[in-house]
């Protein structure tokens, strides 16, 4: 295959090259005569793809007479019969012009981005010079039906409508068709103000202009929100507190303090508020799935459903909540989708979800059991969708080795137990304190192996750096694909590997905690140096970047911001195990602190600014607060 073609992507099911090249002519006519139409988004699509390379597209049917004879040099069909995969297409190249023939839709739109990427690849040094295509025949079809994207917007960043437009734009282009904002209070709930007040949430209004921008591009917006544990954002309030399974509040693993954290499932108020919540957000929404959470119910049975939950099992219990809500939900038309982690804890009951149900198995590091998981559900006739994660979140940086294992993991598995589904999630435990483009590589990573499960075997064999410097940073030196990947390794270095989280990320933000635990044995002072010396020379080619994008200067920006935190996280590691390993930040000395200080208090700062440029308010001073305790560690 010629070189080029193996940096389309996703990879195409098959690629044949064949002999000869078309000439793409400056002002390429294009048919459109054949019945029925393609959408408008595709046509705008094919367009814009065109013109960015200076050619100035003429539609058959709005042509000339003359044109209408012409012969065309792009045509674009649908045909159900002719390519019976669902959202498949078939591309062809020759010397008499290209063809690209969609199943449906969603197809026909999958044909013209690879077609547009086959421009891009085979683009002149200028507009000038003849764009020449390479023959070829392409038959492509996606491996999972639902190929998508959950990006959390609780904890703690809600993004901009800019922000999430450009990113569903991107996501369609790899060909992702779902998309899942997860909620926990971040929506503007009527009556109940007191819980996002300060969080800038999404308004129904914002809601239905995403959900028709995503349509526009054939993704669906599944709404979202976690309905059982993670509520602490609500039951810390009143009068929302006398709902929950532990008024006074518990220790969990989302907030320093101790506070309540799951709705009780005995109470009726609980699903009185979940019916309120669910009316006012799912008309926003165009799609008939529903994500419900139910995920990581911590204290369910050591508060107010004690007593059930010892006479009739705590799985019982939990299983007879999920019912509830099952019915709620389908009482409004749609289809329940939950977390699969508490329903694995009860194999005897399993057998009563009904069977409507879509379960989402996750797992976020590189051995997780998908295969076991999925076919426990399976098995008993649940549909399922596998949920790997990017690694980006508790890192700073990401964990390049272990987002690519984790996702790859996840795509064999789902191929190999009949998954229906692939959902890439992105995360923001302890303050969402990655920025948005070193998630690039996870998301895109979880895009190419659901199209083509086949490139999970080997993702290694993948050119990733040039990926990413085509298909999301467009950075035209080469720089950025390999500084992200590098940099999403510097983990490795520490000597720690911990589950979840990066040691470097935990000297910044756990730091009030000994050194001694045993997710960081490993951590040296050589091992640090070492870690401080490999992201000093991945830095180094950064000025070369060339992106061709409106952000450029915010992601130059947001990678030297994270490689100057790592760099902190290794020197005040270095200074505290100098010390000893029972050394304190306190104890360190004010030669040594001070420094440290001033270089956190201009980079909590930086923190702020970055933040600002994708991202709403609400939720900043939560996040910089987890910065700011080791600033005030430091200061004494």
């Amino acid at each position: 295959m010629e070189t080029r073609l193996s940096l389309l992507f996703p990879s195409p099911q098959h690629v044949q090259p064949s002999n000869g090249w078309f000439a793409l002519p400056d002002e390429p006519v294009i048919d459109l005569t054949s019945a029925p139409l393609p959408s408008q988004t595709t046509v705008e699509r094919l367009t814009d793809g065109l013109r960015a390379w200076g050619r100035h597209p003429q539609w058959r049917g709005n042509a000339t007479e003359e044109r209408e004879h012409q012969a065309a040099d792009i045509t674009l069909r649908l045909d159900p019969i002719q390519f019976p995969h669902p959202q498949g297409y078939r591309l062809v190249i020759n010397d008499a012009g290209i063809s690209v023939v969609g199943t449906d839709e969603p197809g026909l739109f999958y044909g013209v981005s690879t077609l547009i990427q086959l421009i891009r690849l085979h683009a002149p040094a200028t507009p000038s010079d003849p764009l020449t295509l390479p023959g070829l025949r392409i038959t492509d079809w996606p491996d999972f039906p639902h190929r998508g994207v959950l990006l959390d917007v609780s904890r703690d960043k809600v993004p901009t409508m800019e922000t999430l437009f450009a990113l569903v734009d991107l996501l369609a282009s790899w060909k992702i068709n779902q998309v899942q904002l997860y909620m926990e209070h971040t929506f503007a709930y009527t009556g109940h103000e007191v819980v996002w007040q300060h969080a800038s949430p999404f308004t129904g209004e914002e809601i239905e202009a995403l959900d028709a921008f995503c349509r526009s591009r054939y993704l669906e917006l599944v709404p979202n929100q976690n309905s059982f544990g993670h509520m602490h954002r609500w039951l810390i309030h009143e009068p929302y507190r006398r709902f929950a399974e532990c008024p006074d509040g518990i220790a969990h693993p989302f907030s320093p303090d101790q506070e309540p954290y799951g709705l009780c499932p005995v109470d009726p108020g609980s699903l009185a508020l979940l019916a309120d919540l669910y009316d006012q957000l799912l008309p926003h929404f165009s799609s008939r799935q529903f994500n419900v959470g139910l995920d990581e119910t911590f204290d369910l049975g050591l508060g107010r459903s004690a007593a059930l939950c010892k006479a009739k099992g705590q799985e019982r219990v939990y299983l007879d909540f999920l019912k509830e809500i099952h019915r709620l939900v389908t009482e409004r038309g749609y289809t329940m989708q939950c977390w699969g982690d508490m329903l694995r804890q009860q194999p005897e009951l399993i057998g009563e979800l009904s069977k409507d149900l879509i379960v989402l198995e996750w797992g976020y590091e590189a051995d997780h059991p998908f295969v076991e998981h999925s076919r426990f559900f399976t098995a008993a006739g649940l549909r399922v969708y596998v949920c790997p994660g990017t690694s980006s979140w508790n890192s700073l940086a990401g964990r390049t080795e272990n987002a690519l294992s984790n996702v790859s993991n996840a795509a064999v598995a789902g191929r190999a137990t009949g998954a229906i589904g692939f959902l890439t999630t992105d995360w923001g435990d302890n303050g969402h304190l990655q920025p948005l483009p070193v998630s690039y590589l996870g998301l895109m990573t979880g895009a190419g192996v659901s199209w083509c499960s086949a490139d999970a075997t080997e993702p290694r064999r993948w050119d990733i750096p040039a990926l990413l410097d085509l298909h999301a940073f467009q950075d035209h030196a080469g720089v950025m694909g390999r500084l992200a990947y590098d940099l999403g390794n510097a983990y490795l270095h520490t000597g720690a590997q911990l589950k979840n989280s990066s040691a470097l990320f935990h000297l910044l933000v756990f730091a009030d905690q000994n050194l001694l635990r045993p997710e960081l044995h490993g951590l040296s002072i050589e091992n640090l140096e070492k870690t401080l010396a490999y992201i000093d020379r991945l830095m180094a080619p950064l000025p070369k970047a060339r992106m061709d994008r409106p952000d450029a200067e915010n992601i130059i920006k947001e990678f030297r911001w994270v490689a100057d935190m790592l760099r902190l996280a290794c020197r005040l590691g270095m200074a505290r195990l100098r010390g000893g390993p029972h050394t304190s930040i306190s104890a360190l000395p004010t030669e040594t602190r001070i420094p440290l200080a001033d270089e956190l208090r201009s980079l909590i700062e930086q923190h702020r600014d970055l933040w600002l440029g994708r991202n709403r308010p609400g939720g900043l001073d939560h996040s910089a607060g987890r910065l700011e305790r080791l600033l005030t560690l430091l200061e004494g």
